[in-house]
């Protein structure tokens, strides 16, 4: 958990702040304004108290009008000036320009419960599955992880093995001798060596094939790869931290994921929860993303009004905090006034494909594989509209894995082409 001062000034004049910042993952000290200090410590300031502030703090001042920010530069801390109207967004900015890189941005209390939870699993050398839909931040709980653990000082790799090419994934994870196969110029590694020390993250791990889960199953379990052509197995120190977007169980049950290796992976479950379950994450991420999509240094930064707020609170976020990020993306580009409105905030469900059956001239035979294909194609469009476009709860409804609907996908678009 991170620390963070404010002054008994700051709690007086806005006494919620320090209740959110609570909810977003801090340990909060009341203090002195002009008390010692630590040499790392950050604190939060009125900004009449600038005279004991360094560049690491932040200034905050309550006034009528438009709000602002001006990031810290020339030695000089950042200052955020709000009115009654912004101060909701104004605590989740504050949250976030103090947050450290590595920490996933919160705002909800059972996040930060959540991160708790994370941050003492961190400190051991446990397995970890991490469980959750497509964009509820599964990657960024990894980096969490890593960072708090001991092996923070050595590599996080991360590998999504939905990408990786089915021929070569064996090579990739567990490494090869030169001319081992046909294209082996060189030896290499593989990603389990080059996290030694570290962490390795396997996002979607469901895809993984049946013949290398067996593989994988016996590096988690003696702490060693064979790499392709070796005849020697190679010592490796790695911990890992696997990632799902669909039920493990029931994959498990549905005979698409091995037992043994779903327990070996088990140790530490964490499940991520929809951002719709979620709301009060919702402006805590949105700052951090204005924060990431802005730069403050360079022009002015733009604030969402309070009704633009109330708006993204309202939305259900099928796609999550990806779907968040592009949404603040548009209406940061497409934005009428200075501020981003309610009105510039264009929402909406994932878009739908219009599937476009083959016109079967009628003296031409109906072929069973043609009615095969066509009514596997519906099941996905049926999937896809009950969803309301959701992929990763499309692909969970119909049984199959994500990669699978991208080629029912691309297939799709063919027939419609």
């Amino acid at each position: 958990m991170s620390s963070l001062d404010v002054s008994r000034g700051v709690c007086a004049l806005v006494p919620g702040l320090q209740h959110w910042l609570e909810n977003a993952y801090y340990m909060v000290r009341i203090i002195d304004a002009a008390s010692p200090r630590d040499k790392d410590s950050r604190r939060v300031l009125l900004a009449t108290e600038i005279g004991h502030a360094t560049h690491r703090d932040i200034l905050i001042n309550v006034i009528e009008g438009a709000p602002s920010l001006v990031v810290a530069a020339n030695g000089l801390p950042a200052r955020v000036a709000f009115g009654l109207e912004d101060m909701g967004f104004a605590f989740a900015l504050i949250a976030e320009l103090a947050r450290p890189a590595s920490v996933p941005a919160v705002g909800d209390a059972v996040s930060a419960h959540l991160m708790g939870l994370a941050a003492r699993v961190a400190r051991s050398d446990a397995t970890v599955l991490i469980q959750g839909d497509t964009g509820t931040g599964k990657e960024g709980m990894a980096r969490f992880l890593h960072a708090q653990s001991g092996r923070s000082t050595h590599d996080f790799i991360a590998v999504n093995c939905a990408a990786l090419p089915e021929t070569m994934m064996e090579a990739m994870l567990f490494g090869h001798k030169k001319g081992s196969f046909t294209g082996a110029a060189q030896s290499s590694d593989g990603l389990f060596l080059a996290a030694d020390g570290g962490t390795l993250f396997l996002d979607e791990i469901a895809e993984l094939p049946l013949t290398l889960q067996a593989k994988l199953l016996r590096a988690l379990q003696e702490g060693e790869v064979l790499p392709v052509g070796a005849t020697h197995p190679v010592p490796v120190n790695v911990r890992i931290v696997a990632a799902c977007n669909r039920n493990l169980a029931a994959e498990v049950a549905a005979g698409r994921f091995r037992e043994d290796l779903y327990w070996r992976l088990n140790v530490m479950p964490l499940e991520l929860r929809p951002l719709a379950e979620r709301r009060g994450d919702i402006r805590a991420i949105a700052a951090a993303m204005l924060l990431r999509q802005q730069d403050p240094a360079k022009g002015k930064f733009v604030w969402p009004t309070a009704a633009a707020l109330e708006k993204l609170a309202a939305h259900a976020w099928p796609g999550n905090a990806r779907e968040l990020g592009n949404v603040l993306q548009r209406a940061l580009v497409l934005r009428d006034g200075a501020s981003i409105d309610a009105s510039d905030l264009h929402i909406s469900g994932a878009p739908q494909l219009r599937v476009v059956a083959p016109m079967l001239a009628p003296a031409e035979p109906i072929l069973l594989r043609d009615v095969t294909r066509n009514s596997k194609l519906e099941a996905v469009r049926l999937a896809l509209r009950e969803t309301d476009g959701h992929r990763a709860a499309a692909a969970r409804k119909l049984g199959i894995s994500e990669r699978t609907l991208r080629y029912r996908l691309a297939e799709m678009r063919e027939l419609a082409a």
